[in-house]
């Protein structure tokens, strides 16, 4: 198309020579019946015949208005007399040269109309085969890159263009000054330097952009743009089912790796807790009938220990595994909030009894809708979490106070703190710190996930971040009236 708009200043001294040709044409032919001795009204239709071939043989209906007007002129000229001369001694011939005049006009311009509904009609008809083209070549595509190859090759084969694709990946979006004066120019192409951009827009987003060398662009019809945006829309619905395919498939793979993990570590779990429950009884047994010098006392207590440890991080297994499957179901009801601290308290002196932990509880009563059970293990996992991060001689506290409707729980500690690249990861299951040795040495990252979701059950929210002078501090929260979590 752009090798037509080229040729476009050829094409109008096309028709202009064309015209002139039929009008001398017409006039030797009127010559040549007034030789032989036709009337008058044979030479009139000559030239309205040169008219209408005018008006169909070249483009617009200026040309056919003009040799419209010209054969008028002409016919006066040559075939009335005085010949040679525009003047008229009959005044009959006025009303001749009026009604050869209009019916001159009226033939061109109806032709004119025929002609451009027809023009009109073949134009709709190769966008639409130019749409269904680029369509159905789309939906064999997969991928980005091949989406933007088949519409590259489809515009170059419409128009002519020159043209490159920028896709906008999810992760990395348009500068938001593209974004701003794209939509400013209001679909239009923005011309930037020598390069005229054309937006891809998703039903949300701004998908990519077209980039058209700027004196390409600038020769575009109205119509041609108008089907270029066409296009350019078959293409943004191409990318956005591939998106939507492709988030799709790593979804419903998710789906799949999230049950086979959960059906793995549901089994491992069960099969484990009653061993476990023989060697902990086993060894609390041996422990309690030996003498305090007894090596075997002190052996007995490190199985115990261990075998506890590997207890607990069965059933955080299983209650998150539970939890994420939606078959844990909160048996909640109002707690004081002392009485659960104190049943935690417990379970931790059990596992590290020479440790001193602060407590700081309001003088008055608060009484939460909670599961007990698992809220103590909320409370075990973080401060089991804060003994092993914290030096024997440090600081470790748990408190608890009213704010507004949720009851606030905190367990803060003076040990080494949160890496920071850590902190947003450190809820996440499996998620083990690479800074610490502590975590790499009995942990596998599901103490803190399982606090995350036992806390977004109960309808609260939990966070993590470090103190000024040392240490960390988590913070989680709980409703002080029973309602559902949505």
């Amino acid at each position: 198309m752009h090798k037509e708009q080229k040729r476009l200043p050829f094409r109008r001294l096309y028709n202009a020579l064309l015209s002139l040709a039929l009008m001398a044409a017409a006039t030797l032919i009127g010559l040549l019946f007034r030789a032989v001795g036709f009337p008058e009204t044979n030479i009139v239709i000559v030239y309205l015949l040169a008219v209408l071939l005018c008006a169909r043989l070249t483009t617009g209906f200026a040309y056919g208005l003009a040799v419209s007007v010209l054969a008028t002129v002409a016919f006066n000229f040559f075939f009335t007399a005085p010949y040679h001369s525009l003047q008229v001694y009959d005044a009959s011939y006025w009303v001749t040269f009026v009604i050869m005049t209009v019916v001159a006009l009226l033939t061109s311009a109806l032709t004119s109309r025929v002609k451009k509904s027809v023009q009109e009609a073949a134009r709709r008809e190769q966008e639409t085969q130019a749409l269904y083209a680029l369509t159905s070549r789309l939906s064999e595509t997969e991928g980005t890159a091949a989406i933007a190859r088949v519409t590259i090759q489809s515009l170059r084969e419409v128009f002519g263009l020159s043209a490159v694709i920028v896709w906008f990946e999810d992760a990395a979006g348009p500068e938001e000054s593209l974004t701003r004066r794209l939509k400013e120019a209001g679909g239009e192409a923005l011309i930037d330097g020598g390069r005229s951009l054309w937006p891809i827009t998703g039903r949300e987003s701004l998908l990519g952009v077209l980039q058209v060398p700027a004196e390409e662009g600038m020769l575009l019809e109205k119509s041609q743009k108008k089907l270029l945006r066409a296009m350019l829309e078959c293409t943004a619905l191409a990318v956005e089912r591939f998106r939507a395919t492709r988030e799709q498939l790593r979804y419903r793979e998710e789906s799949e790796q999230e049950r086979y993990r959960g059906n793995l570590l549901r089994a491992i779990s069960q099969d484990l807790r009653t061993p476990l429950s023989g060697i902990m009884g086993t060894s609390e047994m041996i422990r309690d009938m030996s003498e305090k010098e007894d090596p075997r006392r002190e052996l007995a207590q490190g199985i115990w220990e261990d075998a506890d440890w590997l207890h607990s991080l069965v059933e955080n297994i299983l209650n998150l595994t539970r939890l994420e499957e939606g078959r844990l179901v909160l048996q909640k009801q109002p707690e004081a909030v002392e009485e659960i601290i104190g049943n935690a308290l417990e379970h931790i002196a059990k596992r590290a009894p020479e440790r001193e932990i602060g407590v700081d509880i309001p003088d008055e009563l608060l009484l939460v809708p909670m599961d007990a059970r698992l809220i103590v293990q909320v409370l075990v996992n973080l401060l089991d979490n804060a003994i092993k991060h914290t030096a024997a001689e440090r600081e470790i506290r748990i408190a608890v106070q009213r704010e507004g409707t949720d009851a606030v729980f905190r367990v803060s500690d003076r040990g080494e703190g949160i890496a920071p690249a850590d902190l947003p990861h450190i809820f996440k299951m499996f998620y083990t710190s690479q800074h610490n040795r502590a975590d790499a040495k009995r942990g596998i990252g599901l103490g803190l996930a399982i606090c995350d979701a036992i806390v977004g059950a109960h309808g609260g929210t939990i966070q993590a971040e470090n103190r000024a002078g040392g240490g960390a501090v988590f913070r989680f929260t709980l409703p002080m009236e029973a309602r559902e979590h949505v």
